[in-house]
């Protein structure tokens, strides 16, 4: 599949075959972990139990969000930059700090 990237105001990203898989796969496991922590409310656990499985789901997407954001700048902002679209520096930039809040 070739990666493309869109610069209108609905942008949208055909992504290859491999990196939709790793990322379908990362949102699979953390829903499964979601999913996981609603049971133990529901059972009553132990809330240091449920702490820490809180924890591995916010740790889980944060790496699902170091992936997407690494596909994003190898293709996304390297390609829109080689074509002089200058502007998507400042998109990344204050998606960057969205997420570092």
């Amino acid at each position: 599949m070739k990666e493309k990237c869109s610069c209108e105001c609905h942008k949208t990203k055909e992504r290859s075959e491999e990196e939709y898989k790793k990322l379908i796969n990362r949102l699979n496991r953390i829903e499964g972990q979601i999913r996981g922590i609603k049971g133990m409310v529901e059972k009553n656990a132990y809330c240091t139990d449920i702490l820490i499985q809180v924890s591995a789901v916010s740790a889980a997407l944060n790496a699902f969000n170091r992936e997407l954001l690494s596909n994003h700048i190898k293709t996304c902002v390297a390609t829109d930059i080689r074509s002089g679209k200058d502007e998507t520096i400042d998109e990344l930039v204050m998606t960057l700090q969205k997420l570092m809040k």
